[in-house]
């Protein structure tokens, strides 16, 4: 059996006095798309963040394929060139065009020439569908396009994790989808992905395994059958009908029984 992709072991991080990790195991293997989710300030996007360092965890070990980047000896730079992160924001540079926005991380970071650069741009803006907008600039595009073009960013580093921080949270419902049908086209081409989401209906159908975490730490994990179809833990049933049909929640928090 190969050696996981991701593999965290007793991370915790704090702000202060605030605990927001408090003690989390977890591994990903290679290939596999595990969902994280789980209510607003349980640690989802923290969680994420650790894993390529963007925040430094307080105690614990992050080793992403093979590479322990909690050692204080690691070239964290050449580390996180395997790892590529997708935010909730597109942190798109508005004076270039796309193109220009995908070449200029692999000429800064691979140190790539231009022609190599345009052509990596090209091919990764086929992949998410908007090589039509290989010249435009990103004020000219809708926001489900512009996370399209943060995605395709993302690939023209060639990385072999992807991490994903609720990349449709910003886009108006009828763009989500657009963003969701690439996110699965790279789980079919067999890319390693962790993604924090509520959308529940693609960590049903595309998720390996579905990670629910509450208060710090990681309360259930399973298949999306266990953990969405089935959960095991009053928590995960309380957040999932909240989040699946909010209204009701709401009536039975008023009435004193709680969902699920």
């Amino acid at each position: 059996m190969s050696p996981p992709e991701i593999q965290l072991t007793g991370l915790h991080k704090a702000f202060g006095d605030n605990e927001v990790l408090r003690g989390i195991d977890l591994e990903v293997a290679r290939g596999e798309v595990v969902c994280v989710i789980g209510p607003s300030g349980s640690g989802k996007s923290t969680l994420l963040r650790c894993v390529n360092l963007l925040e430094q965890p307080t105690r614990g070990i992050v080793v992403v394929r093979g590479v322990e980047l909690t050692d204080p000896d690691v070239d964290i730079d050449a580390a996180r060139r395997r790892i590529g992160m997708v935010f909730q924001q597109f942190n798109l540079f508005p004076h270039l065009t796309v193109t220009e926005n995908l070449t200029l991380p692999q000429r800064r970071v691979l140190r790539r020439d231009k022609r190599a650069a345009e052509r990596v741009a090209h091919e990764n803006l086929i992949r998410v569908g908007l090589q039509d907008k290989a010249h435009a600039r990103p004020a000219s595009l809708s926001g489900g396009q512009q996370q399209r073009v943060a995605i395709a960013r993302a690939l023209a580093m060639d990385p072999e994790v992807m991490l994903f921080d609720e990349p449709t949270s910003a886009l108006d419902p009828e763009l989500v989808g657009d963003v969701l049908a690439v996110m699965r086209m790279l789980a079919d081409d067999g890319m390693t992905m962790m993604v924090v989401t509520h959308e529940m209906t693609f960590a049903s159908e595309v998720a390996d395994r579905v990670v629910f975490m509450d208060g710090g730490v990681v309360v259930e994990e399973g298949t999306p059958a266990q953990v969405i179809g089935a959960p095991g833990h009053a928590r995960t049933r309380h957040f999932l009908s909240r989040l699946l049909d909010p209204a009701r929640a709401d009536v039975e928090e008023d009435t004193g029984n709680p969902a699920g």
